[in-house]
């Protein structure tokens, strides 16, 4: 267990459980792990589902999430975190509060809002909440397309909409956006937009065939935030996690006959 005067780094993720392991906390942790960061964990919700459906979800209290946070403030602050699924207006609301009030640092948000499918993961008042409360104290935000487009309150269609968005996401006081080119069918290339308020970097990896795979979002954002509490500057962490989400995606598998699941201790 890290200490306070532990030089192990220590990140933390927020975000819902999966237990079939491909995407949520335990993908969060994982690639912690593989990435030589003790990785603590606060849990928002209770997923039933494996890599291809959910078939039910349960929320923690907002009340337990604080109780989770401040527990684990009281033995060792992280030097990163990352928040994923938080279910409910009032959960994002806990988390936002609790990060300024425990003073830990900006947080990676992934905004869980749509799934690859296109399904809509929390309700109107919970967008509008991680608008208005997270985004504006995160040190970066990592949507996919259809969650830039949510964000950014455009239609995303062409290579200057991507520009727009997180222009627009930015300015909603964020320090950074990356925008995952996943999404980007017309694409030969997996290309990723960076974005700081300065400048716009293209973080381009080759398209690995197959349909994606479960959990790259959580993977991409849990290595940002462990990059950064390995004492990387931000754009070094985002290219970092570029490399480590192409090469676990290029050692990805399959359990069933869901989703491809990432070798989170894949090498690249």
């Amino acid at each position: 267990m890290a200490s306070p005067n532990s030089k192990h780094p220590v990140a933390l993720a927020i975000a819902g459980s999966d237990p079939g392991g491909g995407a949520g906390l335990q993908a969060d942790l994982k690639t912690f792990a593989a990435l030589g960061v003790y990785g603590y964990s606060v849990i928002t919700e209770v997923i039933a589902q494996n890599s291809s459906r959910i078939t039910s979800v349960e929320n923690v209290s907002p009340e337990m999430v604080e109780a989770q946070l401040d527990t684990l403030a009281l033995e060792c602050a992280p030097r990163a975190l990352k928040t994923g699924a938080l279910a409910s207006a009032a959960i994002v609301k806990a988390v936002a509060r609790a990060i300024e009030r425990l003073k830990l640092p900006a947080p990676v948000v992934d905004p869980v809002i749509v799934s690859s499918s296109g399904a809509l993961l929390i309700g109107p008042k919970g967008e509008r909440a991680i608008r208005k409360s997270l985004i504006p104290i995160a040190r970066i935000v990592t949507p996919n397309i259809p969650e830039a487009e949510v964000l950014a309150r455009i239609r995303i269609d062409s290579e200057a909409a991507i520009r727009e968005a997180a222009i627009k996401i930015v300015k909603l006081g964020a320090r950074a956006v990356v925008i995952k080119g996943g999404h980007r069918k017309d694409d030969a290339s997996a290309t990723d937009l960076f974005h700081d308020g300065r400048r716009f970097i293209e973080l381009k990896s080759p398209r690995i065939a197959g349909g994606g795979a479960h959990g790259t979002g959580c993977a991409f954002s849990a290595a940002i935030a462990a990059y950064l509490a390995r004492g990387m500057s931000l754009e070094e962490a985002v290219r970092g996690a570029k490399r480590y989400v192409t090469a676990a995606l290029s050692h990805s598998f399959k359990l069933g006959k869901g989703r491809a699941l990432l070798d989170h201790f894949a090498r690249g």
